[in-house]
């Protein structure tokens, strides 16, 4: 067993997420290691979808102590919801990537959208973590 998996067990995760009228789709099912961990990222981030709006996926981060380069998107989601006082507005709340490191691993990490008291909080996430294909 890898050193990564350490005392969580593998299951099937089916990632869904919501469109913009709030209907969930399925984007796809795999055997994935959940870890739900904040990540550190390293300065470099991507300038184009920073210029959209939208955070930049960094080139490299740091989990666990040790430092993952990115070399692969594989797949981008954005998880809506609604607002919190009513008005029936919705806004983006996560953006999800699904990405493939230098050494082989497929995880899926996340940006967390907050406000208020909760900025402080950390807002990149590892969500799971793929062995890579032997």
């Amino acid at each position: 067993m890898s050193a990564l998996r350490r005392k969580i067990t593998s299951r099937v995760f089916f990632t869904h997420s919501l469109d913009i009228a709030g209907k969930r789709r399925l984007l796809h099912a795999v055997p994935a290691t959940f870890i739900s961990e904040p990540i550190t990222p390293d300065a470099s981030f991507d300038p184009l979808t920073m210029a959209r709006g939208e955070p930049g996926l960094p080139g490299k981060f740091r989990w666990r102590g040790r430092d993952w380069i990115v070399a692969e998107v594989l797949e981008t989601a954005k998880e809506y919801g609604d607002c919190k006082y009513g008005s029936g507005e919705r806004y983006v709340r996560r953006h999800c990537f699904r990405l493939r490191t230098a050494d082989g691993h497929v995880m899926r990490v996340y940006f967390q959208r907050s406000f208020g008291r909760a900025r402080a909080s950390a807002r990149w996430w590892l969500q799971s973590i793929e062995e890579p294909a032997e």
